[in-house]
């Protein structure tokens, strides 16, 4: 009897753990019982993965790393480990060495660029009056109302930390595609996702809130991957 993967999930920019709510629902309704959400500190590419990998060393087993937006450059960064079995992009970052999420970026502006804003102490803000517009907007207003006030912002010098060693080039992975994402472009993650090679691309009418404004759809795609590996 084959033992299915602990899936820890990785959060992204301007969110922590409790973004992957409504996903954590739907894949314990698919029978999934483990299941761990990181909190990242969002302070520097290296302090984000090794908080992940501390996740990853503490199950007994097999792990499945799932990451949404940043979350994929972390991902990318700590799926080294011998017991990751497998990634899982959700509307993410899938750099390659060498590469940053601000790089990457830069190559293909998101449409909701412009909302961010630096505060004085070097974090990188969405501007709470554009947040739901921004990240996502097919969630209800109240929904992006508490998105907004609860955002975690990212110090702005981790947007330029490189990738060393990508964990995509020997782990397989899955990659889904927010086809009205405005802050990750949608050509952008078609490329990094047709780059990685991954065993399955899904396309989903969706914000970059995708984990949250469908998380059927995104839970799915997590559960095909867990019984793949």
């Amino acid at each position: 009897m084959s033992v299915r993967p602990t899936i820890v999930l990785v959060h992204g920019f301007w969110g922590g753990a409790a973004h992957w709510a409504k996903t954590i629902v739907e894949l314990d309704r698919l029978g999934h019982t483990g299941i761990r959400a990181v909190e990242i500190p969002l302070t520097s590419l290296a302090d984000d993965a090794e908080r992940t990998r501390r996740m990853v060393r503490q199950v007994d087993g097999p792990v499945l790393l799932v990451g949404h937006s940043y979350g994929g450059a972390v991902i990318t960064e700590a799926g080294d480990l011998p017991n990751v079995v497998g990634l899982v992009y959700v509307a993410a970052f899938a750099p390659d060495a060498g590469e940053s999420p601000g790089g990457l970026t830069q190559e293909y502006p998101p449409a909701a660029a412009a909302n961010l804003e630096p505060d004085s102490d070097g974090y990188l803000w969405i501007r709470a009056d554009a947040f739901h517009d921004s990240f996502a907007q097919d969630l209800t207003p109240a929904e992006g109302l508490v998105m907004a006030v609860t955002q975690k912002a990212p110090l702005a010098s981790t947007f330029g930390d490189a990738i060393t060693a990508p964990a995509w080039r020997s782990k397989p992975s899955w990659y889904q595609v927010s086809t009205e994402d405005r802050m990750i472009h949608p050509d952008n993650q078609r490329r990094m996702a047709a780059r990685i090679d991954p065993r399955t691309i899904i396309e989903l009418p969706t914000s970059h809130a995708s984990l949250a404004s469908d998380p059927v759809s995104v839970a799915a795609l997590v559960d095909q991957a867990a019984g793949s590996v």
